[in-house]
């Protein structure tokens, strides 16, 4: 009686890590301070405190990251801002950048 040679195949799966992006958040002379405060707040869940550091920065050096996320969630985070900021009618920026 013949028996089937039997083989185990090892297979070693290497996992990546997904790219990170830099949401970045660009400071202009017309958007309200507090608009960019809630922003922060409630799309990128940062403390009152934390938002308004954030905020101060943006103003002071005109540009400031917000958070470093997967592409996806950056995005999402970018295309909510962007859309709050052109129903108030404001010019406010955010942009996604590769970390």
């Amino acid at each position: 009686m013949a028996t089937a040679a039997s083989t185990k195949e090892k297979t070693k799966v290497k996992l990546k890590e997904p790219k990170r992006y830099s949401v970045v958040m660009h400071n202009d002379d017309f958007t309200p301070m507090d608009f960019v405060v809630e922003i922060l707040i409630q799309i990128f869940n940062k403390g009152y405190e934390d938002a308004v550091t954030l905020m101060m920065t943006v103003h002071k050096s005109h540009r400031a990251v917000v958070g470093v996320y997967p592409f996806d969630i950056a995005q999402t985070k970018v295309n909510a801002a962007m859309f709050r900021a052109k129903e108030e009618g404001y010019p406010f920026r955010v942009t996604c950048e590769e970390a």
